[in-house]
Parts: C-alpha cells; sequence; structure tokens
C-alpha cells in the first residue's frame, strides 16, 4: 500500500512522533495507518494511540429531552464562527426535535425527513450543514442525564438505575466528559481488544534496553493489563472530584448507583485536526485542579 505525504502528517498528529519515525512505520507497515500507530506503539515511541482521530469539521454536540426520551446528537458545519452563532443552534435544535418526536432507526432516516429544513438552513448560513449521529435513551424505570461540555465541544449521555440522584449522576456524566471511559466494567471490554494491548504492551517490554526475561514480562503484563482497564472502564477509573475513591466506590457509597450504559461524543471524532485537553478543560469548568 502505497502512502503520501499527506499520511505522514496524519501519522505525525494522531501519534506526536517525529516525521522520520513516523515514514519509517509507514514503510514497515506498507502504509497501513493503523498497523503504523501499533508499530510506533510496540517501538515505545507513541504512548498511546488516539483511537478519536483528528477534528477536520465544525459544529457541536447537542443534548435534547421530551416526555422521558433524550437524544444526543452531532451535526457538523464548516467554520467555528457558524457552530457558535444562535442560527446553527436553532437549526440543531430543530434536528434533536425531530428525532425526539419521532421513531428514527438511522442517521440517513434523519437526513432524509430534514431535508427540507436543511436546505432552508443551508441558504441562511451559507455552509454544508451535516448531520453525522445520534444516540436516543428512554427512561424505563431508570435515571438518564446528559452533560454539554464548553457549549458543544462533548456530550456525555448516561442511563443509571432508578433512585440515583440528581447529583450522582451528574457527577458520572461530568466524569465521562473528563476522563474519556469508553465502557461501564471490564466485563464489556472486547476479548480482542485486550488481547491487542496486551500484545503491544509485551512487544514494549521486549523492546526496552534491558528486556527482562519472558516469564517476568508476563507477571508484569498482569498489572500493566490492569491499568489499561482503570483507564477504559468507568467503574476503575479514579474519581476526578476525589482522588480517594473509584467511581465504583463513589456509587456503592451513594446508594450502590448502578450504571447501565452511557454514551460520549467528541465533536468531529475521527476527523480531527487538532487535540484539546478535554481533562483539563472539563476539570477546570468544574472548579477542579487536574
Amino acid at each position: 500500500m502505497a502512502f503520501t505525504s499527506k499520511d505522514v502528517m496524519e501519522l505525525r498528529q494522531r501519534t506526536g512522533v517525529g516525521m522520520m519515525d513516523c515514514k519509517k512505520a509507514l514503510v514497515a507497515t506498507d502504509g497501513d495507518m493503523e498497523k503504523a500507530i501499533d508499530f510506533l506503539r510496540e517501538k515505545g515511541i507513541a504512548q498511546a494511540a488516539k483511537k478519536e482521530a483528528r477534528i477536520a469539521a465544525e459544529g457541536i454536540v447537542f443534548a435534547a429531552n421530551k416526555n422521558g426520551k433524550y437524544v444526543l446528537v452531532e451535526v457538523n458545519c464548516e467554520s467555528d464562527f457558524v457552530a457558535g452563532g444562535p442560527v446553527f443552534k436553532e437549526y440543531v435544535s430543530k434536528v434533536a426535535d425531530y428525532i425526539l418526536d419521532n421513531t428514527t432507526a438511522t442517521v440517513a432516516d434523519v437526513v432524509a425527513a430534514m431535508q427540507p429544513v436543511t436546505n432552508e438552513y443551508v441558504m441562511k448560513m451559507g455552509e454544508k450543514l451535516s448531520i453525522r449521529r445520534f444516540t436516543v435513551y428512554e427512561s424505563n424505570n431508570t435515571a438518564v442525564d446528559t452533560y454539554i461540555h464548553m457549549g458543544g465541544k462533548i456530550g456525555v449521555m448516561v442511563e443509571a438505575s432508578n433512585g440515583a440522584s440528581a447529583e450522582v449522576i451528574h457527577d458520572v456524566a461530568l466524569q465521562i466528559a473528563a476522563a474519556n471511559a469508553q465502557y461501564v466494567t471490564r466485563d464489556e471490554v472486547p476479548a480482542a481488544d485486550v488481547e491487542h494491548e496486551r500484545e503491544i504492551l509485551k512487544a514494549q517490554a521486549l523492546n526496552e534496553d534491558n528486556p527482562k526475561p519472558e516469564a517476568i514480562i508476563e507477571k508484569m503484563l498482569v498489572g500493566r493489563i490492569n491499568k489499561f482497564y482503570k483507564e477504559v472502564c468507568l467503574t476503575e477509573q479514579v474519581f476526578v472530584k476525589n482522588g480517594d475513591l473509584t467511581i465504583s466506590q463513589y456509587l456503592k457509597n451513594n446508594g450502590d448507583v448502578k450504571i447501565v450504559r452511557f454514551v460520549r461524543y467528541a465533536m468531529g471524532e475521527g476527523l480531527q485536526k487538532r487535540e484539546d485537553d478535554f481533562v483539563g478543560e472539563v476539570m477546570a469548568q468544574a472548579g477542579l485542579k487536574k
């Protein structure tokens, strides 16, 4: 697979690694971007592969609810000037209202139904508008909360067991926004993902200047995989508002609340051109120290 200088730049943006190392990684992996990221991680050059690729689009993540039905939706435009304006937000609100008022299975359904309205707002703003994705939760003897960070940079929707207080479920939503959990518990993590991470961690250990015997590496991997779980699993994360507690402990201390599910959207993820310190921003907004 051939690659271009643009691919080298993208790999550099996604990993923070120097241009020459990125070029070598693409050569070694025949231009496969994801394999090149793994290659750099295995060499210990890239510390983390960002599953959220960089933002090229502008827009907002928006939340709304009606009669026990909740929606989290991302709509994109071409410029941050339009994204921050009232006309665009008016359009996004109409998209959310349509989803709440109708049974819609796919984004394509919403796009088709909203086309006349979309055309109207394209004429008003002079930019292409794209309804990118949405998630709907319906409260059924459960508690649902939404949280929008910094005017729509990040949006979170959480469903918890009935009896969860507004404060507790909101704290969980804030946690997800700040720490980017991907699963509720480790039982939800696909075995293939765990094995993939294990292979990378093992390769890192073998590539160290003074590699340890494989038997010792295998023992080390247990601790490193546990650390991986603590990063991606909500209940195992350290609570951003109290570093002495995990989220699991916090939930147990507050009525033994159970998190049913959650969704987190970062505006433009998969199209990213820049990287923001979302953890720092969310915590700063909440009046917390990073």
